[in-house]
């Protein structure tokens, strides 16, 4: 058990961190989109570069930012009935939605988006717009990468789970 903590401390630490600098990139893309918005309308001026700068950092901050959301339970959860769950129910749940959906799905997504961001190292991708950004295999190898997150963010929610189930340590304090 002291080694499952370990690894549930270990995953979330990570994620955090991970999702501190993330929240850093908030701030560049709000300073991008301001320039952009500048150029655009002051200046009468626009870059197709700038405007793919936009939606990379969009995207890095969505695919890498995943893994600190769920750890922080700020994803989409329809919770109907699971706001009003006991502990171990509401474990119980995590524990089945992680083995059965989530898992499988970041296990499948990070296998097909690396083959898919290698294969756009190997011909040296680049944007198919004029004045695009070159390298897109950078952006591309975000989704396995974060992916890669939310997966080990899955693999310390069975963990604590496993552990509220087994009542060795509750994780799924319940709100009143």
């Amino acid at each position: 058990m002291k080694i499952a903590k370990l690894i549930i401390n270990g995953i979330d630490r990570l994620n955090e961190v991970v999702g501190q600098g993330v929240s850093w990139l908030t701030t560049l893309l709000v300073l991008v989109f301001v320039y952009d918005v500048t150029m655009r309308y002051m200046f009468n001026q626009t870059s197709v570069a700038i405007f793919e700068v936009e939606w990379h950092l969009f995207a890095m901050i969505f695919l890498l930012g995943a893994g600190f959301a769920f750890k922080h339970d700020r994803h989409v959860r329809v919770d109907l009935f699971y706001a009003k769950f006991l502990p171990r129910t509401k474990a119980l749940v995590n524990l089945l939605g992680s083995l059965l959906f989530l898992v499988p799905f970041c296990l499948v997504g990070i296998y097909y988006a690396s083959n898919f961001a290698y294969q756009s190292f190997l011909i040296g991708e680049g944007s198919s717009d004029p004045g695009g950004l070159p390298y897109r295999f950078v952006i591309k190898s975000m989704i396995p990468l974060g992916l890669s997150f939310l997966l080990l963010q899955g693999i310390s929610l069975i963990l604590k789970s496993f552990l509220t189930i087994t009542k060795v340590e509750n994780y799924f304090v319940r709100e009143v």
